[in-house]
């Protein structure tokens, strides 16, 4: 495997040694203590070559004209979709009847646009979601027809692009999405002489909007080609003003950090928690500014906490494996936590990726007689990718087939792909209204923590992106018992520690339904919650701050079955953060309260305080 040694072993620190010892950690993982200097061994042995390099290579330089996403695809969904309404003469008259219909009611509308008694939004309302036409001004004619207009005409395409029989259900996704892109970017919101705000700006300033949202664009520009970081972002510090809770990098190999964050009371709960974030983000997402960490909040509620911090790869790290994420981050974590809190169980936490990591582990635990999970928080964690949200319209075979190409290329998969695959999956909130407000407006968005952090990219290497994508999302070996740990298929049943799930309401990555399925795959009590708010601010979301309720309900491993839609009827809806109530689920699920642990295991040379050294890769 090609990841970057950080010390050799002959020079290495004896503390960072420790966790892979065989007789040095009580319950410590057969994995870990067979042959410790074999640990940091890639999972299997990548292929020695690899076919057709001048398609990839072909392949490789499209994508970057195309943004990553497979032109072949996309022609495949629209000639299913485009040949099979061909084929259907009854759905293309039912088709024009709704647009001469709806034409009519709009010409109507237009007709009686002067009369007092016309009100705004007679023939079609913006969904409830939908901020682009919200504002007086785009109540008054001829905004108001126009902004009709076009929601007409978006409806119309998205009734026109589905329920078309005979199409395959991920092409009728492709165009729905692909056709919805395409209407965003022309919506009238986006145009100067279309936007009765933007008008209304320009004549209150005498133009200066356009001034101001010119060097706004120019500004952007600049960083973009410069990749500097994002304009106001200065203020956030990561080890100052974020990821700035106090502790210590207690371990570290090639592939992680290990921070144990230092006691702020005077007892602590005798478990700790080990958090495992996704390393498609900085781990810092839970440790932001000091009102809004849950680090902070953790500790502050008198729980030892630790938290993996990943090393952001590059090219020499082509060849590592989804297991080494398992081997070198959960496992060996588990194994210094247990020296330095020793014949303690831990309270588990994966977050997105990260979850699903901390799944596989704990039923490759299970199974293996490995006992040393208390419980497992899941935080928008997905089990089951049969219903992955908008995500899986980038995930089939050409698709995968076309990132692979791209990824063989560079070794891993570049921010660029992962971010603008996010951004169009909420085109509407992160690309055209910050062109309206930005842009048009003239105006600046102040910059915030979850920002900076959001714009602190990460990589992914090419072995692990490929694995990920074609064991988890395309074949869903998870879900179906097939996904293998060490030779040998795990299964999600296996586990028996109480369970909390965390889905969120607007979340676009891992949709709270997907989240949901973890109820008939492990046998385990789960107590599921669903907070308000998206795949990030959802999660963190502090006491203080107003706004956020959430749902939560509990399920007895041997309790029947809820579905969704009855569990939405069912569960009690609370005002407030969800944090507290899971700060007091894990107190129920902990000991008495005793005197904090040591930090680490002894003098640590070379280790450096949180947040560690590599958060700034």
């Amino acid at each position: 495997m090609s990841v970057v040694q950080i010390f050799s072993r002959a020079e290495e620190p004896p503390v960072q040694a420790l966790p892979l010892s065989a007789a040095a950690a009580p319950g410590a993982s057969t994995a870990s203590a067979e042959k410790p200097a074999e640990k940091t061994a890639a999972a299997d042995p990548p292929p020695e070559s690899e076919p057709y390099p001048l398609d990839r290579a072909f392949h490789a330089m499209l994508a970057r004209f195309t943004g990553g996403i497979s032109p072949l695809a996309l022609s495949l969904a629209w000639l299913d979709w485009g040949s099979h309404l061909a084929a259907a003469p009854q759905r293309q008259m039912e088709i024009s009847r709704t647009i001469l219909r709806d034409i009519g009611r709009l010409a109507e509308a237009a007709a009686h646009a002067a009369s007092p008694e016309q009100k705004p939004w007679t023939v079609i309302q913006p969904q409830g979601r939908d901020r682009r036409f919200s504002g007086p001004q785009w109540e008054t004619a001829p905004f108001n027809l126009l902004a009709q207009g076009f929601l007409l005409a978006e409806r119309w395409w998205r009734d026109a692009a589905t329920g078309v029989r005979g199409v395959s259900h991920p092409n009728e996704a492709i165009v729905e999405f692909s056709m919805r892109q395409m209407l965003d970017m022309l919506a009238p919101s986006n145009f100067a002489a279309t936007n009765p705000k933007v008008l209304e700006k320009a004549f209150q300033s005498g133009g200066e909007n356009f001034v101001f949202g010119w060097q706004n664009w120019c500004s952007d520009l600049m960083r973009l080609l410069s990749n500097s970081k994002l304009a106001g972002g200065e203020q956030f510090v990561v080890g100052k003003t974020v990821a700035a809770s106090p502790g210590k990098v207690v371990y570290r190999n090639e592939l992680i950090e290990l921070i144990q964050y230092h006691p702020t009371t005077a007892q602590v709960r005798p478990e700790p928690i080990l958090i495992v974030p996704a390393w498609i983000m900085k781990y810092y997402i839970l440790d932001l500014s000091p009102q809004n960490s849950l680090v902070k909040y953790l500790t502050g509620q008198g729980f030892t906490v630790f938290a993996i911090s990943w090393r952001n790869p590059d090219a020499r790290d082509r060849d590592l494996a989804f297991d080494d994420y398992r081997k070198l981050g959960v496992m060996v974590a588990l194994d210094m936590i247990g020296l330095i809190v020793p014949g303690r169980k831990t309270h588990a936490l994966g977050y997105c990726l990260g979850g699903t990591l901390l799944s596989i582990a704990a039923a490759a635990m299970e199974r293996d007689g490995d006992n040393r999970l208390g419980t497992v928080t899941l935080l928008a964690a997905q089990t089951d990718f049969t219903e992955a949200g908008e995500l899986t319209l980038f995930i089939n075979e050409s698709q995968v087939a076309f990132l692979e190409d791209m990824m063989w290329q560079r070794g891993y998969l570049d921010t660029t792909q992962m971010a603008g695959a996010f951004q169009l999956l909420r085109s509407n909130e992160l690309i055209w209204s910050r062109l309206s407000h930005d842009y048009l407006m003239g105006e600046g968005a102040p910059p915030s923590d979850l920002m900076a952090w959001n714009a602190d990219a990460t990589r992914l290497p090419y072995r692990m992106h490929s694995e990920y994508l074609r064991k988890l999302f395309l074949d869903n070996d998870l879900a179906g018992g097939r996904y293998q740990v060490d030779g040998r298929s795990v299964s999600l049943s296996d586990i028996h520690a109480p369970m909390f799930v965390v889905g969120t309401l607007a979340d676009h990555v891992a949709p709270w339904r997907s989240v949901y399925k973890i109820h008939y795959q492990v046998d385990a009590d789960v107590t599921f919650l669903l907070t308000s708010g998206g795949h990030n601010a959802g999660v963190v979301a502090p006491p203080e701050e107003p706004g956020h309720s959430y749902q939560v309900l509990t399920k007895a491993a041997d309790a029947p079955y809820v579905g969704p839609d009855e569990w939405l009827k069912l569960a009690p809806h609370v005002e407030g953060s969800w944090w507290p109530e899971w700060a007091s689920w894990l107190a129920a699920h902990s000991g008495a309260p005793c005197d904090p642990p040591r930090t680490g295991v002894g003098d640590a040379p070379g280790l450096p305080d949180a947040p560690g050294d590599y958060v700034h890769t």
